[in-house]
């Protein structure tokens, strides 16, 4: 049974199988990246109402500008739409949007319906949900380390460099308010990979994969993961 008082404070998921979903069910790629937000929106519901201080999801990697325009281009029209419809709601339920990565080079349609959430929600207090969009974390530390060196040029660091200067410098530090690392990491679709997000910042998180296309995946099982993750012992390289 879920222990609501031992709930992880962050939860990450990378939504795989959209495309998968939409080839077994006859469909277009974009109804399956269509269904795919519909499951987003759920997950985000049902984290919300369990307590979850922190939900991040990838949502579109630097890679995925490989896919077709037609692809890529329903995708940001489907993040317009959600945004669209969905704002009131997160607002009402206290939820904080913010994004990782770097969004400046999105369709400018999606990038100002964005913005629009970043800003209507910047106050809320209740759960912090990430969009990692257009993110990857190989470029995200590059970015971290350019930027160390770049105030180590301009004085304003002296000594060696730290663990907490990098994980301050990431998209999850201090410009996204310090995110705490993911407790928990699922991946849908049966693969068992990471494809370049937060690597940094996994160090210590718990991995859970499952073999359900991210369309078909339902806050029931978000629950059931959640209850397996619980059943773990988290030692952090430590002996008990």
């Amino acid at each position: 049974m879920l222990d609501l008082d031992r709930m992880p404070a962050h939860v990450a998921v990378i939504m795989d199988g959209n495309g998968r979903w939409a080839k077994k069910n006859n469909v277009s790629r974009l109804s399956g990246h269509n269904a795919g937000m519909n499951a987003m929106k759920e997950i985000v519901r049902r984290a919300s109402d369990l307590g979850i201080r922190y939900l991040t999801v990838y949502a579109f990697s630097t890679e995925n500008w490989k896919r077709s325009e037609e692809e890529v281009s329903g995708i940001f029209k489907l993040l317009v739409k959600f945004v669209r419809l969905d704002l009131a709601e997160l607002d009402e339920k206290n939820v904080r949007v913010r994004a990782l990565g770097d969004y400046s080079v999105i369709p400018a349609a999606a990038k100002k319906s964005l913005e629009n959430t970043l800003e209507t929600t910047k106050d809320n207090t209740g759960m912090q949900f990430n969009i990692a969009l257009n993110y990857g974390s190989r470029s995200e530390i590059t970015r971290a380390v350019n930027n160390i060196v770049r105030d180590v040029r301009e004085g304003r660091i002296q000594g060696e460099v730290t663990e907490e200067m990098i994980s301050r410098r990431l998209y999850t530090g201090e410009e996204c308010g310090n995110v705490p690392d993911p407790d928990l990491i699922i991946r849908t679709s049966g693969e068992e990979r990471l494809s370049n997000f937060l690597l940094w910042q996994s160090a210590y998180s718990e991995f859970i994969f499952t073999d359900t296309l991210w369309p078909d995946f339902t806050p029931e099982e978000f629950e059931t993961l959640i209850e397996r993750y619980q059943s773990r012992d988290r030692r952090f390289g430590g002996r008990k």
